[in-house]
């Protein structure tokens, strides 16, 4: 038999057993909390609409679009000269770290056509930036697109020989300054999912700075990805679902319960290339994430909280910032959360978020990006109408499932 002094050392040491036991079995993940008070203030009365693409450049600068025209009238009272406020700012935002506004730019200009509806923005490795549009007609409000499925009797316009080319059918390439430097596509021009001169309604792009290729989410109109010379904006391949030839086929409203779609849905929403050359796809309204090699090659895929319908799950991504890319930020605009991903296995580690309009929750996230410190910046669409911060706080055990809110620690 074990003495007294034996016995409280035999307890000691089975409770660091189980201690350690608990620590290795800990679910790990990135933790967050949101930052209330990113950005600061805009000048000059602005104000945001649907605010529809974030980026962050190599100098860690934060770069956002928006869509004006989906201002309401009661918005924009000093343009109107009737009030004190307010006016849309400029489609182009650029902030510091820090939150200070340092650059706006953005809209219709000689050379080029600025989109309808503008979707989506990306600072690529050379510094250029790259502006995407999903407007139907050459006249929008903002009041449908830019993370709305757009209604049928809205898209059925710009109609050629049978098919609906719509008016955002190109991506436009700038400076960091707003220097026009070029442009794929002609409005009003598609002529479909294997069109290699035109795009219909493109979402999102991703530079890819090994090879520089240009990755387009081609889109609200078209059911492809799509690849072009970021220099010489030449064609070089595409692709649609689990990488077969793109159809512009109608495909019937989305069933959780049916064999998945062969097809890209409407709107193809991402296309991201990880360190390890894996391009990860959105298909939004499919509420899957389908991964390929650059050739369009298909590797795999995985649905996120699939029983969702309306305007899909799976909305946009980042990558975490370690060396290996670890972890995916999956923006998950009809559930309002942010999901965080094991990028190994594709399975969700924890979410957080909650449906709202207050510092942490979202109406409508949107789009999803980085920093260099592990930071993340979401924008939200619909009446959402913000870019908000949430502060990297290091790798930690998950304390569940779905953690709502990621509210500042120790303050109430």
């Amino acid at each position: 038999m074990l003495g007294c002094t034996g016995a409280f050392l035999l307890g000691i040491a089975l409770y660091w057993s189980d201690l350690n036991k608990a620590d290795a079995a800990a679910l790990m993940a990135p933790k967050f909390e949101v930052d209330p008070f990113w950005p600061k203030p805009l000048p000059n009365h602005w104000i945001l609409g649907k605010t529809i693409g974030v980026t962050v450049d190599a100098n860690d600068h934060i770069w956002i679009i928006h869509r004006a025209g989906s201002l309401e009238p009661g918005e924009t009272h000093a343009t109107q000269k009737i009030a004190q406020c307010c006016a849309a700012a400029p489609p182009v935002l650029e902030f510091d770290m820090a939150g200070n506004l340092i650059g706006s730019w953005g809209g219709p200009g000689a050379g080029y056509n600025w989109p309808a509806a503008n979707h989506g923005i990306t600072v690529d490795y050379k510094g250029n930036v790259w502006i995407a549009g999903n407007g139907a007609t050459a006249v929008s409000t903002g009041a449908v697109g830019g993370g709305d499925i757009e209604p049928a009797a809205a898209a059925a316009n710009n109609t050629k020989g049978g098919f609906q080319s719509n008016y955002d059918n190109m991506v436009l390439k700038f400076t960091q300054q707003g220097k026009f430097l070029g442009q794929i596509g002609k409005p009003s021009s598609s002529q479909g999912s294997n069109d290699i001169a035109n795009l219909r309604r493109p979402a999102k792009t991703f530079v890819d700075p090994k090879t520089n290729e240009l990755y387009v989410a081609d889109g609200y109109g078209n059911h492809r990805v799509i690849v072009f010379d970021a220099d010489t904006l030449k064609y070089k391949r595409h692709w649609g679902a689990y990488g077969n030839k793109p159809s512009d086929e109608e495909l019937p409203p989305y069933d959780p319960a049916a064999p998945p779609a062969t097809q890209f849905r409407n709107p193809v929403h991402c296309a991201d290339l990880s360190v390890d050359n894996l391009l990860y796809v959105c298909d939004r309204t499919n509420d899957r994430l389908q991964v390929f090699r650059p050739d369009g090659t298909f590797v795999k895929e995985k649905f996120y909280e699939k029983e969702t319908r309306g305007s899909g799950s799976v909305w946009d991504i980042a990558f975490s910032r370690d060396a290996q890319q670890k972890y995916i930020y999956l923006a998950d605009g009809e559930n309002d959360r942010v999901h965080i991903i094991d990028r190994q296995s594709m399975e969700v580690l924890t979410t957080f978020g909650e449906g709202g309009r207050q510092p942490g929750e979202f109406y409508g996230v949107h789009s999803i990006a980085t920093d260099s410190k592990g930071n993340i910046y979401t924008t939200e669409t619909y009446r959402g109408q913000r870019v908000q911060k949430f502060l990297y706080r290091g790798i930690a055990a998950v304390p569940k499932a779905d953690q709502g809110v990621l509210w500042p620690q120790g303050k109430k």
